[in-house]
């Protein structure tokens, strides 16, 4: 504005001068210049600039040829000036936009780091494309091909494993560690996959992301191997999948009623249809109970009662599980199991009921039963049950941490040829070792006894026993499994569990008068013990009061003298 300004102002002296010569012009340019003096009087006017002399005609009125011609150069000066003017107002517009943008642009790198907190990425690489553009990288690039292919050359020539530490580079040393040794876990090599587990759970300094890289990478072989591996970190793998939702008015006792009614009902061993009757009658009496009935005592009926008008739900909710442990045992059942969403029930249930090492134990059982059908892994691992297992193995209690490693040996089909069933319990060793086994060690319990109790350190009276107290640290709720094995780490060791009863006031399942005898029980015992791959070693048998007569018989009804060569002790 300010150089229009002195533009107008020179315009006003040049008008303002004395009198000029005239010359003589053309009568169009006459005409031109009449026009232009036209619009530079109302430029001059609408500014309040212009000077108007008495007596004046209007516009080009008593104005001097000459006078007219300076104006017409003044014109196409503040013409050029304006020109000049508003093409730089229009870059100095542009550059102020362009600024802005820039005070705008959002930081990517800060997104970018932010970004790494809660999300998993491939790997963390520089954001400056500068560093990838040069013709040091490019040079890099293709000698490293060509050692690539050198040594895969030579691989192929003395067939020998190709190094997969050259199928990398750029990447900094713990990022491409973890992704080489997810791969190896995929190799078609064996011996390769086990070791490349093996390294992957013998890391402890890696980051939360990288963590769960591995968890949402690994395959579903990988993922069993590491919770089989000794102190495992638990970020290894995926917490359970979310479950929906469900009303309020709709207990979980009612869902187990309503899938113990879906299994079959005829046909069934008789222990199964019993244990099956028993927890439907007593969700029944739920029921009843519920809307006001009465309760009835007697038979196998429920323990006790809250009050009269309520019975425990965690212990209607135990009956249930008991009949689906014996369900478990038979494999089409657990198929029907699984497609009616018993295991996303079962996680329910486990998630709901942390505070109840019954429930929470049978839970378990029924998933190693149903680990014995190879069909079913797959199902097992997507609702989430693996990562539950890694975290039970750590349990300090014996009973809960050898139920889950039976259920993830089962699962296990890399490096466990065997299967365990129903009652076969696997002290040592429970996690992946490489120490070879050379033999076999049995322990059978006997009457009224357990697999794990009868093999307790002793009983602790707390309120007399100070000394024992003091050592508790060093009790030994299964003495086999703490002492023998550290003692003899090459040797494995298997406890067994059967029903003891005498009578059918306790007995698991009293319904058929034959399966009290050491014949049965015995018989029973063999199949079981053959599907675990005992007698594949040398064999040596720990028998207790009544196990002596079990553990013989087993051994004489051994047709095909796998434990020709066992010891009873």
């Amino acid at each position: 504005m300010s150089v229009a300004a002195y533009c107008i102002f020179c315009y006003r002296q040049i008008g303002t001068s004395g009198p000029a010569t005239k010359t003589h012009l053309p009568w169009n340019d006459i005409i031109l210049s009449s026009t232009s003096s036209c619009l530079l009087s109302a430029c001059q006017n609408s500014y309040g600039l212009a000077k108007t002399e008495p007596g004046g005609g209007g516009c080009g009125a008593n104005l001097p040829v000459h006078a007219e011609e300076k104006k017409l150069f003044m014109i196409g000066k503040i013409a050029k000036v304006t020109g000049s003017l508003i093409l730089g107002g229009f870059v100095f517009i542009t550059y102020e936009v362009l600024s802005l943008k820039k005070l705008l642009q959002i930081d990517t790198q800060a997104i970018h780091q932010e970004k790494l907190k809660s999300y998993v990425y491939i790997r963390t690489t520089s954001l400056n494309r500068s560093e990838y553009q040069g013709i040091t990288y490019q040079a890099r690039k293709e000698i490293h091909k060509a050692v690539r292919k050198i040594l895969e050359t030579e691989a192929k020539i003395f067939r020998r494993p190709f190094n997969e530490q050259f199928s990398t580079f750029d990447g900094e040393d713990h990022e491409c560690a973890l992704w080489l040794l997810l791969k190896r876990c995929q190799s078609e090599d064996k011996e390769v996959r086990l070791q490349a587990v093996q390294d992957l759970a013998n890391n402890s300094h890696w980051h939360d992301y990288q963590y769960g890289t591995v968890a949402q990478t690994c395959d579903q072989r990988t993922a069993i191997g590491l919770a089989r591996s000794k102190d495992i970190d638990l970020r290894f793998f995926l917490p359970p999948p979310p479950l929906p939702k469900i009303k309020n008015d709709y207990p979980i006792e009612d869902e187990l009623r309503l899938l113990l009614v879906s299994l079959p009902q005829t046909g069934l061993d008789p222990c199964v249809q019993y244990f099956t009757s028993l927890a439907l009658r007593e969700s029944s009496q739920t029921l009843a109970a519920q809307r006001g009935g009465l309760w009835c005592f007697g038979g196998n009926g429920l323990p006790y009662c809250e009050t009269l008008s309520k019975i425990p739900s965690e212990t209607v909710e135990l009956f249930c599980l008991q009949a689906l442990v014996q369900h478990s045992k038979v494999s089409s059942h657990c198929d029907k199991i699984e497609a009616k969403g018993g295991l996303q029930l079962l996680q329910r249930i486990y998630q709901l009921r942390k505070d109840s090492a019954k429930i929470q134990r049978n839970i378990i059982r029924i998933i190693g039963n149903m680990a014995l059908d190879e069909r079913l892994h797959s199902s097992i691992v997507r609702a989430g049950w693996v990562s539950v297992l890694a975290e039970v193995m750590k349990s300090p209690h014996v009973i809960q941490s050898s139920h889950a490693s039976r259920a993830l040996a089962n699962l296990d089909r890399e490096t466990v040829k065997e299967k365990y069933p129903d009652g076969v319990y696997v002290l040592h060793p429970q996690y992946r070792s490489s120490q070879p086994i050379r033999a076999d060690i049995l322990f059978v319990h006997g009457l009224l006894g357990a697999a794990f109790k009868t093999w307790r350190q002793q009983d602790i009276d707390r309120r007399l026993d100070k000394k024992a107290l003091e050592g508790e640290e060093n009790y030994s709720q299964c003495w086999p499994k703490t002492w023998l094995a550290s003692d003899c780490p090459a040797l494995r060791i298997i406890s067994v569990e059967y029903d003891t009863h005498l009578s059918d006031w306790k007995a698991k399942c009293p319904v058929e008068a034959h399966r009290k005898s050491i014949a049965y029980r015995s018989n029973e015992l063999l199949d079981k013990l053959r599907a675990a791959g005992i007698g594949d070693r040398p064999l040596v048998w720990v028998s207790h009061s009544m196990g002596v007569s079990v553990a013989r018989s087993s051994s004489q009804k051994d047709a095909g003298g796998c434990f020709q060569e066992s010891r009873n002790g």
